[in-house]
């Protein structure tokens, strides 16, 4: 096989598993990376109406990396919703995605979630939901993160942010100290001003 058919195939390839990624980040990334190889393969033999087919996907796939990359952090893109932790809603959407909810917070117990003076939050993308968020009021001015969840689909961005920026969700409950699940799996509280502390994370509150 000649050395410019490997690189058609791996094009292809890329192409083919980029289409396989439920991430949407990862998803336009691999996208654009099948489509540039692609367009060089086509170019170099003079395809011309699939490198000008390439052209189109890599510039609509940039298009898309840019705007979710422009809105992670902004909270005209992402709507934090509080919830009952007793929301049919909230139990279905904990139901649906129990198993990489797990996955990621190997030390979880149901109990947290349901328990009376717990608050919850929902991370919305426009109509689709990001993320979740479920603490509760632990005593001391401390308030115990029970499960932060990030979708699948949003693996790749913080949807959490939103909750954990708007410190009055915590103060007018009492608390100053946010403290995270110990043990989470992919951690990226650092990036939110967290301290490490053990095998959690913690946030002091401004007043």
């Amino acid at each position: 096989m000649e050395p410019l058919d490997v690189i058609g195939w791996a094009g292809s390839a890329l192409l083919v598993w980029s289409l396989l990624q439920s991430r949407l980040l990862r998803l336009r990334a691999l996208n654009l990376l099948g489509c540039l190889v692609l367009l060089g393969f086509n170019a170099a033999i003079g395809v011309w109406p699939m490198v000008g087919l390439n052209v189109v996907l890599a510039v609509i796939n940039l298009w898309y990396l840019w705007r979710m990359l422009a809105t992670r952090h902004d909270d005209k893109a992402y709507q934090v919703v509080e919830v009952r932790t007793g929301d049919d809603l909230l139990a279905h959407i904990l139901r649906t995605h129990h198993d990489d909810i797990v996955r990621f917070n190997p030390d979880l117990t149901l109990d947290g979630l349901t328990r009376r003076d717990a608050a919850a939050f929902l991370i919305l993308n426009a109509d689709e939901v990001a993320g979740v968020v479920v603490f509760h009021a632990a005593g001391d001015g401390v308030a115990q993160v029970e499960l932060d969840y990030v979708t699948e689909r949003y693996r790749d961005l913080t949807p959490g942010e939103f909750v954990f920026r708007r410190s009055s969700y915590f103060i007018d409950r009492g608390c100053r100290t946010v403290i995270t699940p110990a043990g989470m799996r992919s951690p990226y509280y650092d990036r939110l001003g967290f301290q490490p502390r053990g095998d959690s994370y913690v946030l002091e509150l401004a007043s």
